[in-house]
């Protein structure tokens, strides 16, 4: 097993957040590559379904807040709903 403390940069956060496993099968991965992650975790489709499963005419800020979204935008998914 590797050591943390011998793995580069960003290999080493990574390690630091999960395993030095972890780590080696994402520089296995995409060594090379430069990676963008992206704001939203869950995608549109499941925010629909879960706010049409969960909202409870009162609960628009705790959902708002899950989703990292805007009270607005999830009144407007909830009016898309209807």
């Amino acid at each position: 097993m590797e050591k943390i403390d011998n793995l580069a940069g960003i290999y080493q956060e990574i390690a630091q957040a999960t395993n030095a496993e972890t780590a080696i099968k994402m520089y296995n991965l995409f060594k090379g590559q430069q990676i963008t992650f992206p704001q939203r975790l869950y995608n549109i489709d499941y925010i629909r379904s879960y706010v049409k499963e969960n909202y409870d005419g009162h609960n628009i800020r705790e959902l708002s807040q899950k989703f990292g979204l805007s009270d607005r935008r999830i009144r407007q998914i909830i009016k898309e709903d209807n």
